[in-house]
């Protein structure tokens, strides 16, 4: 049987437009691939390959090359227009056009002008089969025109003042690269103070008399030609001033407390913002509605240029550049707008299809503003090119309808606005092709075991063939799970073993015809390193080994390669390789590191590696080292408000030099007894100048360290206070988060004593609406850690700031954070909720995105309540288990899983904010289809006659859908253990009792039974009866073909007569008890067990004094005991739980074993067990009456 292997993920599904082509490499899917052994007899329409850049900027001194390269069959012929004219190029001497192609040569180096030659070029491609026409290319000569002749003044101003150079290069083609240098080719140092702009001019916050010269030169850099023009030079005198007066910061460029900015996307987005003032400004940079994306912001030009790469819509918003000194600060805010030129969503893809089949080309677009999309046939506006019956446009689409040969043609997409336009070539081609291989035959493919193997086959036809995979000469069919087979064809064992290989047959086939092709399988051992090199610690001037010994497949041969801290062993002659070892000899300190065994074969690479310390052979006897002594004698000098100078007089070393000491302080006024490191000296020095904060009442204390650690600590210095002083540094993690819909929590870190710098420590809040026209509202509260602002709107963006003061003073001016009141519960539903049901156990649920004004906080997500629908009796109930999913973010599906098959279930989708839910959706009502049935809930043999059997169930606990049948299967169990023949039968729906008739007398019968719904079966119940005997002695048939005939067996234990003689015997054993009993309390003896040992009955065996049954059989052959309570009852019922037991019970010792379903896969007796039936694993329990011949 040929069986196909569906593919792991289908590239159309059905309706769409069929692929033709696959390629093993995946180059394109809609590429005819220009094959050799395809180009013979295949066409194709032209395919640009090759062209010059739209905006094609040359250089004016060299020969003008405009390139054009297609493909086709048959080669495509070339044509060219100029400014949107045919370009006769045969006319113009200058002109040439490449052989084989159509790439234009102007030769400009002999004779004409390049201006001559500016314009629009377009080149067209064309065949029998369509026509490609390249970009509109503008072909433009470079330009570097000389600065224009100017007499600059002298510029004298006093230090301090602002000074603005300006450059103004001449404007050239493409734009110059501008840089300051004197009169000897040196740059002008740039810094925080000085600094160049983006317009080139060069800009002095602040000039200083250092700043005097006479040769500021301006030079612009034409790249393009390689060449360099210069500015006159102009010269600057500063004259140092009396007083330099500071001055808060002023903005040199932009202008005015606003600007806008518009720039395209996927640019660099660059704003500038220099200001002057003294001392220098510095610049931050913030962007007011978030942060700065984190992996495309740069800051240039000492930080007064913000870059913001791969420009999008995204980054649009206002950007305030700050500029600050210690007089205060200035913002200004940029507004930035990103334009985008067209882009491509969807570009069209090249459609190969045969006669009569349909497709479609797809041109999707975007851009701000919205591109409008224009097609073109050949380079023709479809609106007036040929009519074709088989083509219909449909804005971004043309769709195809029974297309025929006359159908082949090349159409272009152009996607344009006002920055820009898109043009993308695709072609239709109508191809009738039988299927061709392209993969080499006979290829053969090694892999390593447990690794996966990939069997290429690229193919090609028309229409798509289907692709079929055989192993074996013989063709078998595969039809493993273990194998997956790609869309392009290549067939994928994803664990190859080794009954992986052999030969493999991939067949391709289509309406035309078939073509197949072989491939061959190898599977090799892996390498494997049996014995690792170790770790080894040797004495320098030893000798060491490491040992890497390899075992690897005998068809493969290794190599074995040793490295050094991964790189190559040291080329010195103690290190020498002997087969599986590597040996130092005279080993030194430069040996130190881990040494590498790397075996490589053509397929696989295995490696270990060990560490090798070298160590210092046994030493003489030496002094005793230890940690030093504790310095001793500190001293506090040079007292000022923020620092001091500590001295110490060192202790011993102990024979180690110190190498540094370490100097801690203690704040005895905001954390006494707790010290902290305050820096660090070498060892050589004994007096340090230490750095202080105001308002801290210092202790300092001194450590020695040497190569052996670190001393006791030195005695405490004496205790220093610095004076108060403003603090510097404001609260930390400033927040603001409402905690009820009309309040705004204002939370910050303040600061610890430390930090606070003076008594007093307060905190300065500022808030103001972001969005609004408010001042700053303030209040000053104390050293405290949060405030809360009452009566504000729901969920508005405010703007923040926590400034510190003390008695002293205030802090710098704080940062600005945003921040947002309280959130309330969300006021919409989701809408438009929508069910797909996907399987009997899995649902995909839609809706509609809430709008964000309508959550009124922060968006947390989704969350779907579903329940299942409850029937009348359990409607009455309080409660009703709703089940919950809550999805994260602005996701807008879900997944429903864990339903129960045959089902109707209810749902609703409601909005999470930081508040809690909004409303629910309306509710929605569904219903999964039917499943597989579980397993019946009980199964009992009741009523066992002479050939019959009687089965009794209970329907299934989840029967996932209508039960359609029941399929019970049975099959006899001879005295050999082995199984009979597998009977079917199939049993209505509304059964619950069935009677199997003119079965075998004194039998067992195995049961499997399992319901059945119109989506399959369920599990299997299984259990055993037996049928009784025949008391008229007539001898079983045989049960199943070729087995010998069972001999007469006669369960005796079901016989009337053997029960009454157990009867009896039981009856008169408790009646010589009793009279023993009597005996014995009237003072008298009775030798019972004298008469017992004298006249023994061999016929009869006591019973047991707990429950009243006999003593367990015994096997005549090995006398191995069988369990108690093996025996079918009476009424000839078998439990599901008993009926397992029974199996156990007659196996000779042997512990059975049952698989998930319950069934037994066990042995039933030592010998030796066949084959079951049907796959299914049985037995036959021993004959009750060879147990009884051994009866004893």
């Amino acid at each position: 049987m040929q069986l196909k292997i569906m593919p792991k993920k289908k590239r159309l599904s059905a309706g769409r437009v069929p692929l033709i082509l696959f390629l093993c490499q995946m180059i394109s899917a809609l590429e005819v691939p220009l094959d050799p052994k395809l180009l013979e007899d295949l066409v194709q329409p032209p395919t640009i390959t090759q062209q010059s850049p739209k905006d094609y900027i040359i250089d004016p001194r060299e020969n003008i090359v405009i390139q054009c390269e297609a493909k086709g069959k048959p080669p495509p012929s070339f044509s060219w227009t100029r400014n949107g004219t045919h370009f006769d190029i045969e006319k113009d001497p200058l002109v040439t056009m490449k052989p084989g192609s159509g790439t234009l040569v102007i030769n400009i180096m002999s004779e004409g002008k390049a201006e001559t030659y500016e314009g629009v070029y377009q080149c067209t491609a064309r065949n029998e089969r369509g026509a490609a026409i390249s970009n509109n290319i503008v072909v433009r000569p470079s330009r570097s025109p000389l600065w224009t002749k100017e007499k600059l003044e002298p510029i004298t101003l006093q230090s301090g003042q602002s000074l603005v150079l300006p450059c103004r290069p001449p404007v050239g083609l493409p734009p110059p690269i501008i840089f300051w240098m004197d009169n000897s080719f040196q740059r002008l140092p740039q810094s925080e103070r000085v600094s160049q702009g983006l317009n080139g001019d060069l800009y002095f916050s602040n000039v200083l008399p250092e700043d005097t010269r006479e040769d500021y030169i301006c030079y612009a850099r034409f790249n393009h030609t390689q060449t360099i023009q210069q500015k006159q030079p102009i010269s600057v005198k500063v004259v140092s001033a009396k007083l330099n007066r500071e001055r808060p910061p002023t903005f040199l460029i932009p202008e005015g407390n606003t600007s806008n900015k518009e720039e395209l996307r996927g640019n660099v987005l660059s704003l500038e913002c220099i200001a002057e003032g003294l001392p220098t400004p510095l610049i931050y940079w913030m962007k007011e509605e978030g942060t700065l994306p984190f992996n495309r912001t740069y800051y240039k030009n000492f930080q007064k240029t913000l870059q913001i790469l791969q420009v999008s819509e995204a980054d649009s918003g206002n950007y305030q550049c700050i500029a600050k000194n210690a007089l205060g600060s200035i913002h200004h805010t940029i507004s930035v707008t990103v334009k985008a030129a067209p882009y491509w969503i969807t570009a069209p893809q090249n459609l190969v299809l045969s006669p009569g089949e349909n497709g479609a080309l797809i041109c999707r677009a975007n851009g701000n503003p919205k591109p409008r999309i224009s097609w073109l046939s050949n380079g023709v506006p479809i609106e007036i090119a040929p009519d074709d019956p088989s083509r219909k446009i449909d804005g971004d689409t043309i769709i195809f309808s029974n297309v025929q040969e006359r159908s082949s043609a090349v159409y272009q997409c152009n996607a344009s606005n006002e920055y820009g336009y898109l043009l993308a070539n695709a072609f239709v081609n109508v191809l009738a092709e039988p299927p061709r291989i392209l993969t080499s035959a006979n290829t053969l493919y090694q892999v390593i075991a447990n690794r996966p193997a990939l069997l290429d086959c690229a193919f090609f036809g028309s229409p798509l063939p289907t692709i079929e995979w055989f192993k074996g000469a013989k063709g078998s069919a595969l039809h493993e799970d273990i194998y997956v087979l790609h869309d392009n064809g290549t067939l994928e064992i994803p664990v190859a073993q080794k009954d992986s290989t052999g030969t493999y047959t991939c067949v391709a086939r289509n309406k035309l015809g078939m073509a197949k092709n072989e491939a061959h399988l190898e599977i090799k051992d892996p390498t494997r390193i049996i014995k690792q090199p170790e770790f080894s610690v040797v004495q320098r001037g030893s000798t060491v080994s490491f040992e890497c010994k390899v075992k690897h497949d005998h068809t493969l041969i290794p190599t074995v390669l040793w490295l050094k801290d991964k790189g190559e062993l040291p080329n010195d002659g103690r290190f020498t390789i002997d087969k599986d070892h590597l040996v130092v000899t005279d080993v030194s300190d430069d040996d130190n590191g881990t040494y590498t065994c790397v075996a490589n074969t053509t397929l696989d690479n295995v490696s270990a590696s060990a560490v090798l310390i070298v160590v210092a052979p046994t030493p003489t006897p030496a002094p005793i080292y230890d940690v030093p002594n504790p310095p001793f004698d500190l001293e506090l000098t040079d007292q000022l408000d923020k620092s001091v100078q500590l001295s110490w007089t060192p202790g011993d070393d102990n024979n180690s030099p110190i190498t540094k000491f370490i100097i801690e302080y203690e704040d005895a006024m905001h954390e006494a007894g707790l010290w902290h490191h305050q820096t660090e000296v070498p060892g050589t020095q004994t007096t340090t100048q230490l750095k202080l904060s105001p308002y801290v009442i210092y202790t300092f204390r001194v450590m020695a360290e040497n190569s052996l650690g670190r001393s006791l600590p030195s005695e405490r210095s004496e205790q220093y206070l610095t004076k108060a002083a403003e603090p510097d540094k404001n609260p930390t993690t400033v927040e603001g988060l409402g905690s009820e819909p009309d309040n705004l929590v204002i939370t910050w870190k303040p600061l610890n004593g430390f930090e606070s710098n003076g008594p007093g420590l307060q905190y300065k809040v500022s808030w103001r609406q972001k969005d609004g026209d408010d001042e700053w509202t303030s209040v000053v509260v104390a050293n405290v850690s949060k405030y809360i602002v009452s009566g504000t709107p729901t969920f508005v963006p405010y703007l923040i700031k926590v400034q510190a003061l003390n008695d002293v003073g205030f802090a710098p001016e704080p940062a600005v954070v945003m921040g947002h009141s309280g959130e309330d519960l969300p006021m919409v539903a989701p809408g438009n909720v929508q069910v797909t049901v996907v399987n009997s156990t899995l649902a995909e649920v839609h809706w509609d995105p809430v709008p964000l004004k309508s959550i009124r906080g922060h968006l947390q997500g989704y969350r779907i309540y579903y329940w299942k629908a409850q029937s009348s009796s359990k409607r009455n109930r309080r409660h009703i288990e709703k089940k919950i999913l809550t999805f994260q973010g602005s996701k807008t599906h879900g997944m429903l899983l864990g339903l129960e098959p045959f089902s109707n279930y209810t749902l609703n989708v409601r909005v999470v904010n930081g508040k809690g839910e909004g409303p629910a959706s309306p509710d929605r009502v569904f219903g999964t289809p039917e499943g597989v049935p579980s397993a019946p809930s009980s199964l009992k043999i009741i009523n066992p006659t002479l050939d019959s059997l009687t089965l009794e169930w209970d329907p299934p606990s989840h029967p996932n859908g209508i039960l359609t049948e029941y399929i019970l299967k049975y099959q006899p169990i001879n005295s050999t253990h082995e199984l009979g023949p597998l009977v079917d039968l199939k049993i209505p729906a509304n059964k619950t009792r069935w009677t199997l008739k003119n079965l075998n007398f004194s039998t067992r019968y195995k049961f499997y039974f399992n319901a059945q719904t119109s989506a399959g079966s369920g599990s299997q119940i299984t259990e055993e009866g037996i049928t009784t005997v025949d008391e008229a002695g007539i001898l079983p048939p045989d049960v199943g073909a070729g087995k010998a005939m069972a001999s007469r067996q006669v369960d005796i234990a079901t016989q009337g007569w053997f029960i009454g003689l157990m009867c009896a015997v039981a009856l008169l054993i408790l009646i010589l008890l009793i009279v023993c009993f009597i005996r014995r309390n009237k003072g008298g003896k009775y030798p019972v067990k004298e008469k017992e040992d004298a006249h023994a009955d061999p016929e009869i065996q006591p019973m047991k004094e707990d429950d009243g049954t006999f003593g367990e059989y015994s096997d005549a052959e090995d006398h191995k005991p069988l369990k108690k309570g093996s025996r079918t009852p009476s009424d000839r019922t078998v439990k599901k739980e008993d009926s397992d037991d029974s199996l156990v019970d007659y196996g000779e010792g042997v512990n059975g074993q049952f698989n998930e379903d319950g069934s037994f896969i066990g042995q039933y007796s030592g010998k030796k067990e066949k084959e079951p039936a049907e796959g299914n694993e049985s037995s036959e329990a021993p004959s009750p009456v060879n147990a009884m011949n051994s009866f004893v």
